[in-house]
């Protein structure tokens, strides 16, 4: 291995079901270990789909001591003979190999149930990513976003943020890191105003909002400028994420009264009104299709691919040619 940081821990436990701190825990290890070892393969795969010989080809170290991520995810899924390979594993783990076991907290089998305290046990560094629903927790973690970016947010500005973006954790993410580079670092309600004004010009909203209705140039136009704003790759990565999922969300519901729907779905009318209308024209194959495009685009953005600019390029062009399947 090369690299100057210290070694890594080998376990980790992701546990809860905020996706997007659960992506953000794995995205953290990642980093960490190619602090290590720049060249750190990562593999990810869902616990349903392994088999304990495959595991136990995935936590071989490497013959030329390179580092090794591998993700383990939906292991609340995992049957009696993966949770056994898992744990049995868990007990002497491999060196250079780092073994991420992303878990609910539930899990349907007694091993499956059983596994977050197994990992527990065995010294897993644990991080918590329990479901943001209280207004109150949602108002600690637009707080937090502000501070990790670098700024500080008002009241007067956290109630705005909210109150403009609604309570989709991608979406008050995206806001306050942008937010924070636009104001200096100073965030208020004046600066939330102006940024929701001109948010089109300057996040990744714009490339979302055109790639899942199908506008293959424009989304492609909004892309190339959001580049030549700076725009992270990541920002755009998670609206067009953000974007798919509320739509397959939305359609999955069908065409009901939006107001109706919010509580349900816990997302602002106005957001569903507009995913109704995204909605139009996605057939289910197209929807699975723009979900595994947005799941590989996360990796990418983060790591993975060589030139995060032709991921999501490539990633928009997918998005658009799903829309048309169905």
């Amino acid at each position: 291995m090369s690299g100057t940081a210290g070694p890594i821990d080998p376990l980790h436990l992701v546990l809860g079901e905020e996706e997007l701190l659960v992506e953000r825990a794995v995205r953290d290890v990642l980093a960490t270990a190619r602090q290590v070892d720049p060249q750190a393969d990562l593999s990810r795969v869902r616990v349903s789909e392994l088999t304990p010989p495959e595991l136990a080809e995935l936590v071989s170290p490497s013959l030329f001591a390179e580092g090794r991520v591998v993700v383990l995810e939906a292991a609340q899924d995992a049957g009696k003979e993966i949770a056994e390979a898992i744990l049995s594993y868990c007990a002497q783990p491999a060196d250079g190999v780092t073994l991420v076991v992303v878990h609910t907290g539930g899990g349907r089998g007694k091993l499956a149930k059983e596994m977050p305290a197994a990992l527990r046990k065995a010294g897993a560094r644990v991080v918590e990513c329990p479901k943001i629903t209280r207004a109150n927790e949602r108002e600690a973690f637009v707080r937090e976003e502000v501070r990790r970016a670098g700024g500080r947010i008002d009241a007067e500005g956290l109630a705005a943020l909210i109150e403009a973006v609604g309570s989709d954790l991608r979406e008050l993410a995206a806001a306050a890191s942008q937010l924070v580079a636009d104001t200096g670092g100073r965030v208020d309600a004046a600066a939330v105003r102006r940024y929701h004004r001109g948010r089109a010009e300057v996040t990744g909203f714009a490339v979302a909002e055109k790639a899942v209705v199908g506008d293959y140039a424009g989304a492609l136009e909004a892309l190339r400028w959001a580049m030549q704003l700076g725009v992270p790759h990541v920002l755009v990565a998670d609206a067009l994420a953000d974007a798919v999922r509320t739509v397959a969300r939305v359609s999955a519901v069908g065409r009901a009264d939006p107001n109706r729907l919010a509580g349900e779905l816990g997302m602002p009318p106005w957001k569903v009104r507009k995913a109704q209308g995204q909605a139009r024209g996605w057939g289910q194959h197209g929807l699975a299709t723009a979900m595994q495009v947005v799941a590989e685009l996360n990796a990418d953005v983060k790591g993975v691919a060589a030139d995060a600019d032709y991921a999501l390029e490539r990633a928009v062009v997918r998005i658009v040619s799903a829309h048309r399947q169905d």
